[in-house]
């Protein structure tokens, strides 16, 4: 058994994973040591600006400090720390890799959005029911770019990582509270360009199924759910209908942000951002439904995902 610490820095989050790799045959399980989560917005302005505003490093450099204690205490032995797409956007990330290696003592791999795509699809079908050959579309949807992958039991199939999120999203469009219909308007513009690109590589008419992976996804779930708290439990698994999904997107999209912070399962740092997490959501779950002729009637959530396929990747 290995003891390994795998971080996961987007956009809107960081991530950290401590496990214990186990192995079963030939296929590596992880069993959940400590897995944490901090808000740390270090995509904040990137959009606009182009590189990362030094609050926002100076809230990723304390998270990254705590994560370093809890990955000594712990005694994990292999560490993969991964950072995403505000990173890859940003002119001055040698600032934050440097800062980084100094805290943790490991090189932070700034990875592209294909591999980033090929980590959240591990992470995904590590826990999902095998489908055999029947191709998974797998829907990371992150602070600054949304992942697709289709893959089967065989692996990943095609992959494209497009720059559209929930970060994003809210920076470029939805600023006034609640959004205006013009506002809208122009986000979906936006994310239908980003599927007609990501629909270029990959064949979204092949898809079986459909998985949603990270916050705004879960949050999303939890509000059609009308859970009383978060609950990750509840959360991962469930299957609900597309009509059921766009129902709950609506609704979160046209709230103000005083009535997102009053929902018990909204974690603080989702409530300015959730509506267009749930915007981008809302409109791939209909893109998939037109490209698979209505065959794909139900979306599946899960609570594991790029994070889970970092730690399987040193296991």
């Amino acid at each position: 058994m290995t003891r390994v610490a795998a971080v996961d820095c987007g956009t809107n989050s960081i991530r950290l994973l401590i496990a214990d790799v186990e192995s079963d045959g030939s296929t590596p399980r992880l069993a959940d040591v400590v897995r944490e989560m901090r808000v740390v917005r270090l995509g904040q302005g990137v959009d606009a600006t182009g590189e990362l505003a030094q609050e926002a490093l100076d809230r990723t450099f304390a998270a990254a400090s705590e994560y370093a204690g809890l990955i000594k205490s712990h005694g994990a032995t292999k560490v993969r720390f991964v950072a995403t797409s505000a990173t890859r956007d940003a002119r001055n990330r040698q600032d934050f890799v440097d800062g980084i290696r100094g805290l943790l003592g490991v090189e932070p791999e700034v990875i592209t959005g294909d591999a980033e795509a090929a980590l959240s699809f591990a992470g995904a079908s590590s826990v999902l029911p095998s489908r055999g050959e029947d191709p998974i579309l797998v829907v990371d949807l992150g602070g600054g770019s949304t992942e697709f992958v289709l893959g089967n039991a065989d692996g990943v199939i095609a992959a494209r990582s497009v720059d559209v999120g929930c970060v994003r999203m809210t920076e470029r469009h939805l600023r006034s509270d609640p959004p205006t219909a013009e506002q809208i308007a122009a986000a979906e513009a936006d994310v239908d360009a980003a599927l007609d690109e990501a629909a270029r590589t990959v064949p979204l008419d092949r898809s079986a199924a459909v998985v949603g992976v990270a916050g705004s996804v879960t949050t999303i779930t939890a509000h059609a759910l009308r859970l009383q708290e978060y609950s990750a439990e509840a959360i991962h698994g469930t299957e609900l209908s597309l009509d059921a999904v766009r129902r709950a997107c609506t609704e979160l999209l046209a709230m103000s942000h005083a009535e997102r912070a009053a929902l018990p399962y909204m974690h603080p740092g989702r409530v300015d951002v959730i509506g267009a997490g749930a915007l981008v959501w809302r409109r791939v779950l209909e893109r998939l439904a037109d490209a698979t002729d209505l065959r794909v009637t139900t979306a599946v959530t899960s609570e594991h995902d790029i994070l889970d396929g970092i730690a399987l990747s040193i296991s």
